[in-house]
């Protein structure tokens, strides 16, 4: 069979009365080979992605004493570090950073950043997090990393709203350019799903890769413009910086808020593209392993 879990409908009562609904009994089977995506599965369990996503954020804030401030106090505390190490020991001030306080440069870089961090620690984990409810019941497995990226966007909203203040604060005001912020916003979001479907499958098979996260998240960190802007790198290299998707994000997010810098290069779409056919490749390598995870897991 070469399409993904099927459903079969089998009558098992004969003889029964006239007028009597015959019980409808499902056959899930396997799939084998490459499936089809069957995208149209994951809107049918939408109330299910839903209480997934409300479940993670009131599990991540239960008995804890700071709850949502978490939110706040990571990026912020990452960019006093930044703003000591990077804008006064090492030079970086506002003739850099196009005129605009090295601060506010730095935090409007670490909201995305933070998102994708987060989204793909938790995502990366979330199948083997997951393995009772895996191993118990059938629904589109897609929804667990799904809802581990989603779920970020409550901390990404909380954190926006200090931002907007020190916007005010600096008397920085975005100009037409802020409404492309909910494409950026997406961008973010399928990056992180796109990193986290992929350390999720491996990490079902191969567990070692749960202890490569922290270590990913640094390196991809100094390889991200959240310090520096990107006009630092060379121009010829600009294209091979590009094929990070987190480099184009961040040069657009700083575009979108802060009015000052100049509209996403090539780099941008370089980035984009790179975004839209790992996450092709993903879906359909997650959809291949999915038979596997139940037993696996």
């Amino acid at each position: 069979m070469n399409h993904p879990p099927a459903t079969i409908e089998e009558d098992f009562a004969p003889g029964r009365p006239a007028g009597v609904a015959a019980p409808t009994f499902h056959r899930i089977r396997p799939a084998r080979g490459w499936v089809p995506l069957r995208l149209g599965e994951l809107w049918e369990f939408r109330e299910l992605l839903y209480f997934l996503v409300w479940r993670d954020v009131k599990v991540r804030y239960k008995q804890t004493a700071l709850g949502a401030a978490w939110a706040i106090i990571q990026p912020f505390f990452t960019m006093v570090v930044f703003s000591i190490f990077f804008g006064r020991l090492a030079g970086i001030d506002a003739r850099i950073t196009s005129g605009i306080p090295y601060p506010i440069y730095t935090f409007c870089a670490l909201l995305p950043w933070q998102l994708f961090a987060t989204a793909i620690s938790t995502a990366g984990n979330s199948l083997v997090t997951e393995q009772r409810l895996i191993s118990k019941v059938y629904f589109p497995r897609l929804l667990v990393p799904m809802s581990a990226v989603l779920g970020g966007l409550v901390d990404f909203g909380v954190a926006f709203v200090i931002l907007l203040a020190m916007m005010v604060y600096y008397g920085i005001y975005p100009g037409p350019a802020i409404i492309a912020l909910p494409g950026l916003v997406l961008l973010v979001v399928l990056t992180a799903l796109t990193v986290g479907l992929w350390l999720a499958t491996l990490n079902v098979h191969y567990r070692d890769f749960r202890y490569t996260l922290p270590f990913l998240t640094q390196f991809w960190l100094f390889i991200t413009p959240v310090a520096y802007p990107s006009t630092l790198v060379p121009e010829k290299y600009r294209v091979l910086f590009g094929l990070n998707p987190m480099a184009g994000v961040v040069d657009g997010f700083r575009w979108a808020l802060l009015g000052k810098e100049d509209p996403p290069g090539i780099a941008f779409w370089v980035s984009a593209a790179t975004v839209i056919l790992l996450l092709t490749a993903g879906l359909y390598y997650f959809r291949r392993m999915e038979r596997t995870f139940a037993d696996v897991v």
